[in-house]
């Protein structure tokens, strides 16, 4: 069973260094350097469990949903209304009201407190009509790839068996291509977390954890046989997963991705993650600059990751990152 997950880690002190630990559950990495090689020790099951959202996590609302408001007594306050493209809706008197990220109970204190200045003992309920933005994007060897909607918080399964595995064997008897599940799949969220699935290695184990629960606008994608892939993450314009040629580079590989953002600073200290050594190589981007190869060998699997710069990556790892941790310092069930 083979499946990964990666992430930055920032030189931040032993203060933050021993938080984020604790918070893992897992064993200390050293500080890098550049050019250092880090061993990690895998928390497998930990790091997919920690990835699925709880069992009956309250629905958020999302830009696009249609929601029904419901104000007793006001029956002119009362109606549809759909979360435009910024998160809000309108209302009379209140104007523009965000409740985009909000729950629905969230989302009736925020309008009840927006309208608290112009009527008394006002109450009102929010049901959710049309899960618009309760989506997510399929992409790779599927028959139907593209943006799928779904009406309550989807499975892994549920997507691909959506999409339509590509047909990949012949029955003996009629030499009828069937469908066939994937090896694996990698899901990625947001522009820094990329989980590697092992989907059939689960499944044949009987394991609840191949119908992972996911999250609105997580990105499922689903290698070919042939793909020779590598996840490039963080500070880029386009992260997600590009195919490894034989004349890749790491400068190249960037560019592919779109080159740094903003948020990377000038000379960003890349982190190439290689799931199949279990090590983390620390590269200067200026170094990636110069002319002249560089003592690395990228192979199918491994990460590239672009952190933030400056001070706000300590904030970043502690707010964002380190509830998941363990899914990014995390790789088990190394391909034998």
């Amino acid at each position: 069973m083979t499946w990964w997950g990666g992430c930055e880690r920032a030189k931040h002190g032993r203060l933050l260094a021993a938080l984020l630990a604790a918070w893992a559950g897992s064993s200390l990495l050293r500080a890098q350097t550049p050019a250092s090689t880090v061993e990690i020790h895998p928390h497998p099951l930990t790091a997919l469990r920690s990835f699925e959202p709880p069992a009956g996590e309250a629905y958020q609302l999302g830009r696009g949903d249609e929601i029904a408001l419901d104000f007793p007594g006001r029956v002119e306050l009362s109606g549809k209304r759909v979360l435009g493209p910024d998160g809000r809706i309108t209302l009379p008197l209140a104007g523009s009201i965000l409740l985009a990220d909000l729950t629905r109970e969230q989302a009736a204190a925020a309008i009840e407190k927006a309208l608290a200045p112009f009527y008394t003992n006002l109450s009102v309920t929010v049901e959710v009509e049309k899960y618009t933005s309760n989506r997510v994007l399929l992409l790779g060897a599927v028959e139907h790839p593209g943006i799928l909607t779904f009406d309550t918080p989807p499975t892994l399964l549920e997507v691909i068996s959506r999409g339509g595995a590509l047909p990949s064997f012949a029955s003996q008897q009629g030499q009828q291509k069937m469908p066939a599940v994937p090896e694996r799949c990698a899901i990625y969220r947001g522009s820094d977390q990329v989980m590697w699935v092992d989907l059939k290695g689960l499944l044949d184990s009987g394991d609840a954890l191949a119908d992972l629960r996911l999250r609105r606008d997580d990105v499922v994608y689903v290698p070919s046989i042939q793909d020779r892939y590598v996840s490039v993450l963080g500070q880029v314009q386009h992260p997600g997963a590009l195919q490894l040629e034989s004349n890749s580079t790491l400068a190249k590989l960037i560019a592919q991705a779109g080159g740094l953002t903003d948020g990377a600073g000038r000379f960003p200290e890349i982190r190439v993650i290689s799931p199949s050594s279990g090590s983390t190589r620390v590269i200067s981007f200026k170094r990636v600059l110069q002319p002249g190869p560089l003592d690395l060998v990228l192979k199918p699997g491994d990460i590239v990751y672009v952190p933030q710069s400056g001070f706000n990556r300590v904030s970043y790892m502690m707010e964002k990152l380190s509830p998941l941790v363990s899914l990014f310092t995390a790789f088990a069930f190394l391909e034998q």
